[in-house]
């Protein structure tokens, strides 16, 4: 595997990062992808030819390990490939290129020149300073207005985004990227939506919880088990007031499945049943119907059997005349 630089890299006797390295791509990197990275900086200054074997030696990292790095700073326009190896992608070249691109970026001084962005820009300052320590690569401000565009969010929901992330300490693109996707496909754009959004979530967890324990299932529920419910309670608008009601009825039946109980709620959104009163009466009529049905199940026979009886009497009456006649 050979390393190259570009050549204006030789000039220099040491060994450098960009800034912009800490700025936008240090958080995303794993230890042992970091550990591939800098290495692999230090050998391209020396146009140094290693196998990946020896880099794996040298590190101290498992062969597959390397593999999945190289492929993971590749992804991630850190390395290019070439037939006989890889190029160290010049980070400050690739940022400006990214930022001055047209109708694709945005550049903090567009957007203070832009009066319709003056408080988004307060927004992206705020996130700056509390979520970045006032150091925020420039790609940031782009992605940040991209994000406004695409999912409509509003200021606030915008600033809980990054706050969201970053408690979990996962202020990386494609993180904060999939949370947004999930929030605007739950069609959040404002506050009040997230606010509603999270209030659905912690009754959702309750829910799954109160199930989980009815039903024994003390190492927790599958995810196509919490999706039934997720069905229940956000498709079908049913609480735990008629979800308790279905979970009742499985006392009929023998290690009922979840499949068994979705049936049952099913069935009773189909009936446009919508409270717990109105699915007690179709319950008791149902059971009326089912009793009537056995009741008159029980006459028709008894009408058959006295039928049954009837005719072999006769039978035996016409036999009986026969016999005399002979």
């Amino acid at each position: 595997m050979k390393l190259e630089q570009n050549e204006k890299s030789l000039l220099f006797s040491e060994t450098t990062i960009p800034d912009i390295f800490f700025a936008e791509h240090l958080s995303q990197l794993p230890g042992s992808y970091l550990k591939i990275y800098m290495y692999i900086i230090f050998l391209s200054k020396y146009k140094k030819d290693i196998k990946l074997n020896d880099l794996s030696k040298k590190l101290n990292i498992p062969l597959k390990s390397i593999n999945d790095g190289l492929k993971f700073l590749e992804e991630n326009n850190l390395i290019i490939r070439k037939s006989n190896g890889y190029i160290i992608v010049d980070l400050q070249e690739y940022t400006l290129h990214n930022l001055y691109s047209p109708n694709l970026t945005i550049s903090k001084s567009k957007i203070e020149q832009n009066s319709k962005n003056k408080s988004r820009l307060k927004v992206i300052e705020h996130i700056n300073n509390a979520y970045f320590q006032g150091i925020m690569g420039p790609s940031w401000y782009n992605d940040i207005d991209l994000w406004f565009k695409k999912y409509s969010f509003d200021e606030q929901v915008m600033i809980a985004l990054f706050d969201y992330c970053y408690k979990r300490s996962a202020l990386h693109r494609n993180y904060i990227q999939t949370v947004a996707e999930s929030w605007a496909s739950n069609n959040i754009k404002t506050y009040n939506d997230l606010d509603k959004y999270y209030e659905q979530q912690e009754s959702l967890n309750k829910y799954k919880k109160i199930i989980a324990r009815k039903l024994g299932k003390h190492s927790g529920l599958t995810q196509y088990e919490e999706a039934y419910i997720e069905n229940w309670v956000l498709n079908y608008n049913y609480d735990m007031n008629i979800i308790e009601l279905a979970l009742k009825r499985t006392t009929y039946k023998q290690n009922p499945t979840f499949e068994y109980i979705n049936n049952i709620i099913t069935d009773w959104h189909d009936r446009n049943l919508k409270t717990p009163s109105e699915i007690t009466a179709f319950l008791e009529q149902r059971k009326i119907q089912e009793k009537n049905a056995k009741n008159l199940k029980k006459s028709v026979n008894k009408i058959n059997y006295e039928q049954r009886k009837y005719d072999n009497l006769d039978f035996l009456y016409a036999n009986n005349i026969n016999n005399k006649e002979a």
